[in-house]
């Protein structure tokens, strides 16, 4: 079959469309791949499908109060039935709209209910992120081996841990080094402190469940800023908890207040915002890719930029739909397709279980600002050995906060009496949420539309992807180990719900173009290279043979940096 051309070439100055490399997304993992390389020496291209966003200029909402928007930072009723799926998303407000995909402007089909969360923006979803960071453990990188579901993983934890602390220097991590062998420590900053109750919480459960651990989240906060971070241009996180508007402190990291001004230093940096990319350029004498396609987001006019080498970081579904949508006489369904696993085995995080219980006391002591991170407890459901009838576990985020002012619709009296009610904080509520692994499954896949396209001329997305059988047990089994938990340590009225969200709103897909050792069932290779077009790297969601139970952003920026590395080793060896 011909190649996917656009029929138009790029006019520009040959200079211009030549680069050493090309990123495709300037997201976290993008921004890392930027640095990496543009540190390295290489001239890089960044490609960001959406507008222009700097840090600090376009944040216009940052310093804002409540009074000083219309709907006091709430969405309209107009805003919510025209965004159906992302008016779902907890961050998606008045002051943080701006930064999120309106669900007309960018159309996919959901053969089965998805809800696709999207920035398009340069920074991409780094600017709306929870900020949660924890590292795999060894148990995450042998699951698939031990349990036998997936591919086994190419690396293990050993070959990424030094990634990690490189990657956790340079971020700025918040936690407590716990000692915990299925949550290994970090490279941290002071942590966050655990309120009066949620000290309570921990010492009861630890003691009632010997093996369970609550300890202080981890999260991408300065608590207390190092040289490196003060050199980024960063401050002290102030607790404001307005982390979405984009933070004028640089108290937490994106790409926009980090990792893409790091680059840009170097003088090595080029980036494009307003390029929707179409499709990666395979050279059959060359076997090799050679470059991107590139539709301008706002004249619609083609472009085809050229580089060594190539890393596509556009978030798990969109890096699948490009590599679908780069087709060759070579690759007829999708760069580097042999084996019609592309856009299979999508996996994301189960968040459908919560619980919420109140607490008796404890009405003399009160907590000051709003602490960014929440405690956890590691997963405890089949790490060392299968206990369960279920495979894998669960993470837990739990804590405790004092109802506000505003909530205190029972409080009695009138003027003056009233007035002083409602001045005292409320009682101490408890609450529990799961993030729990879900396994990859060949069923559970994206593809192409045959006859839908977006704007762009570029074929819509379609997403099948499903709960199974082994999802419900693990939700039941949270629920009832959650509710167990917080009864033993002193908990009443507690409340378990089954939310029964559609897969995606935990916004961590992740899978498709999944790593692994044998290219007849894996698509890329231990360094994250395509094994049959080693010169395009995956290093967002997409490379993720498993899901593990861990929020996902550190190691992809960890896998980031390590493919980075290896690939100029390897470009300046000849071998790209």
């Amino acid at each position: 079959m011909p190649d996917n051309t656009l029929g138009t070439k790029n006019k520009k100055n040959p200079v211009e469309t030549v680069y050493d490399a090309i990123v495709i997304g300037s997201g976290i993992s993008g921004g890392w791949a930027a640095k990496e390389l543009c540190e390295k020496g290489l001239k890089t291209l960044v490609l960001e499908r959406g507008r222009s966003v700097v840090h600090l200029k376009d944040y216009p909402t940052a310093t804002k109060n409540p009074w000083d928007m219309r709907h006091r930072g709430r969405i309209t009723s107009v805003l919510n039935k025209e965004n159906p799926i992302a008016a779902k998303c907890y961050a998606f407000q008045e002051d943080t709209a701006h930064f999120f995909v309106k669900d007309k402007t960018h159309p996919y089909i959901q053969e089965k209910p998805f809800d696709w969360i999207r920035g398009y923006q340069v920074g991409g979803k780094s600017l709306i992120w929870a900020r949660e960071t924890q590292r795999w453990s060894r148990f995450e990188f042998e699951a698939p081996a031990r349990d036998g579901f997936a591919v086994d993983w190419p690396i293990r934890y050993d070959d990424l841990s030094p990634w990690y602390s490189h990657v956790e220097k340079f971020v700025g991590i918040s936690g407590n080094k716990d000692g915990l062998e299925n949550l290994p420590d970090g490279e941290f900053l002071p942590p966050w402190e655990l309120n009066c109750v949620e000290k309570e919480l921990q010492k009861n459960i630890e003691a009632g469940f010997p093996g369970r651990r609550m300890i202080t989240g981890r999260c991408a906060h300065l608590t207390q800023p190092k040289e490196i971070h003060l050199k980024q241009g960063r401050g002290q996180c102030q607790a404001r908890n307005l982390c979405a508007r984009g933070c004028p402190f640089g108290g937490y990291f994106n790409s926009n207040s980090a990792t893409l001004p790091w680059a840009e230093k170097t003088g090595n940096l080029t980036l494009r915002p307003d390029s929707v990319v179409h499709s990666i350029i395979y050279d059959e004498q060359k076997n090799k890719a050679t470059g991107v396609r590139v539709i301008d987001a706002l004249t619609m006019q083609a472009a085809e930029y050229f580089a060594k080498i190539i890393f596509v970081n556009a978030a798990c579904l969109n890096t699948n739909l490009i590599l679908l949508n780069s087709t060759s006489r070579r690759f007829p369904n999708g760069i580097g397709n042999e084996n019609d696993i592309l856009g299979r085995y999508i996996a994301f995080h189960n968040y459908r279980g919560s619980l919420m219980a109140s607490m008796d006391g404890f009405k003399d002591s009160y907590y000051y600002g709003r602490r960014p991170s929440t405690p956890i407890i590691p997963s405890f459901r089949n790490v060392h050995k299968q206990e369960t009838d279920f495979l894998r576990g669960y993470m837990t985020f739990l804590g405790a906060g004092r109802s506000a002012w505003y909530d205190q619709s029972g409080s009695e009296g009138l003027g003056a009496e009233y007035k002083e009610a409602i001045s005292e904080a409320g009682n101490w509520q408890v609450y529990m949420s799961m993030q729990g692994e879900t396994i990859p499954k060949s069923t559970n896949q994206v593809r192409l539309s045959k006859d839908l396209k977006d704007a762009w001329g570029i074929p819509q997305l379609i997403t099948s992807v499903d709960y199974d059988l082994n999802d419900e047990k693990i939700v039941k089994d949270f629920l009832n180990q959650g509710a167990e938990m917080l009864d033993k340590a002193g908990c009443k009225n507690i409340v378990q719900t089954d939310n029964k969200q559609a897969p995606g709103l935990d916004i961590h897909e992740m899978g498709g173009v999944r790593m692994g050792k044998d290219p007849r069932t894996s698509l890329l290779n231990k360094w994250n290279q395509l094994h049959s077009c080693p010169n395009v790297f995956v290093t967002d969601g997409a490379c993720m043979t498993s899901t593990g139970n861990q929020n996902p952003s550190i190691t992809f920026m960890a896998l980031t940096a390590r493919a980075a590395n290896h690939a100029v080793e390897q470009l300046k060896k000849g071998n790209l």
